[in-house]
């Protein structure tokens, strides 16, 4: 069921040309997702390419996906280490949804973030009290953290660590700077 759902997601034209999302197939590890997510127009995040994965726990569908954002982002609902707190992927999770949902989800909360149920807290204050100096921060965050490649991630990976920087412990850096082992 996961493998059919992941390559209808790999062809799905909506999600492709309309929406801008993208989604790598790890052909060694299925329960670990790369997307590429283009910034939502007349948003902050406009003209950004974002890079966020998600990771599938043992018991998928059952439970819920965890999503990171893996490009740096200045976001009410996303931690500074990448973390995304939605509902969806937390209290609000339904079997039936599907990655699909999960993803839309996602990119509804770049249009319409929710500062009430802030990771970052400072993202989420500056969006209640003076929206233009939010935008203004996250369009400079973007600017900096999101640039677009000349060419997106392959569509297939394999490999446990494809598309992805090794540092000492398996972790990624978030800001993609390439990791140096000391």
């Amino acid at each position: 069921q996961l493998t059919r759902e992941l390559q209808t997601l790999h062809t799905d034209e909506e999600l492709v040309k309309e929406l801008g999302i993208r989604v790598a197939i790890n052909e060694q590890d299925v329960t670990e997702i790369a997307v590429e997510l283009d910034g939502p127009a007349g948003t902050p995040y406009e003209g950004g390419l974002f890079r966020m994965k998600l990771s599938l726990p043992t018991d998928y569908p059952d439970s819920p996906p965890k999503g990171f954002f893996t490009t740096k982002i200045w976001h009410p609902n996303v931690s500074k280490s990448g973390e995304i707190c939605v509902n969806v992927l937390k209290r609000d999770w339904k079997p039936d949804m599907g990655i699909k949902h999960v993803l839309l989800v996602i990119r509804c909360l770049l249009i319409e973030p929710y500062p009430e149920s802030a990771l970052n807290e400072e993202a989420g204050k500056a969006l209640l009290e003076e929206y233009s100096e939010y935008a203004r921060y996250a369009k400079l965050m973007t600017s900096l953290h999101a640039q677009q490649p000349k060419r997106h991630m392959p569509l297939t990976v394999s490999g446990g660590n494809a598309g992805s920087s090794s540092v000492e412990g398996g972790a990624t850096p978030l800001d993609g700077s390439p990791a140096v082992k000391k």
